[in-house]
């Protein structure tokens, strides 16, 4: 199913939220949570790496993967190898995302897995790795049969539209969990920084929306049926 639009123009609305989204976190975890940091004495520079790289990483990178192959006016295997590699960085920071957020709590004495949001973290990279091994080993190297290549790409998209929405859902499910611990240690319900983090959520949603919808919209036709997914 495909609505009556061209891929392009709604990526470029995307575009655009990706980059104000990034800004936003930035702008929380440097200017209002005091920075970054892989080693410090403040464990909660370290935390602010998690919302940094999930954000950055996982749901805009990922979110750019698919993007580009359903939007870029390149060939099939230029595209499929951009999809590819945008997904495996975003794998990767989404692992570095997941552990320091493990980091913080083991240096801080704070139990882990102990929240919904923890949990479903854990699920969606479990499953966004599956996802990327499935499709690299089907649709890139080795390479399945014209066969099961073409069984495979429904389910592909489907399974990959899951997993980027959860991962999306995830996401609004941890800032909502933080803000709550903040405004519990005194962070104003109504000051400036709970709507940063509220309006950083709302962007996020926001992009997921966006690339949900470019992959319901009208792409270049493909050099061949089977070649890849738009997943």
């Amino acid at each position: 199913m495909a609505i009556g639009v061209k891929a392009l123009p709604i990526s470029f609305v995307a575009h655009f939220l990706a980059i104000v989204g990034a800004i936003l976190v930035l702008i929380w975890t440097i200017n209002f949570r005091g920075g970054l940091a892989w080693e410090s004495t403040n464990k909660n520079l370290i935390f602010n790496l998690h919302p940094v790289l999930m954000l950055i990483g996982l749901i805009i990178i990922g979110g750019e993967a698919i993007i580009s192959y359903k939007s870029l006016p390149l060939k099939n295997p230029q595209k499929k190898l951009i999809h590819l590699i945008l997904h495996a960085i975003a794998l990767v920071l989404g692992i570095i995302g997941i552990y320091t957020a493990f980091k913080f709590h083991n240096e801080s004495n704070i139990a882990n897995l102990y929240s919904l949001h923890s949990w479903l973290g854990i699920g969606v990279i479990v499953l966004y790795g599956i996802q990327w091994l499935y499709g690299f080993v089907v649709f890139f190297y080795p390479g399945g049969s014209p066969a099961i290549r073409s069984e495979s790409v429904p389910w592909h998209v489907l399974f990959g539209i899951f997993v980027y929405v959860l991962a999306v859902g995830t996401a609004a499910t941890g800032y909502l969990e933080k803000l709550t611990f903040l405004e519990t240690n005194g962070v104003a319900k109504y000051g400036t920084e709970a709507f940063l983090v509220n309006f950083t959520a709302l962007v996020t949603i926001l992009y997921g929306t966006f690339v949900i919808l470019t992959i319901l919209s009208q792409s270049p036709p493909p050099e061949d049926e089977y070649s890849y997914s738009a997943i």
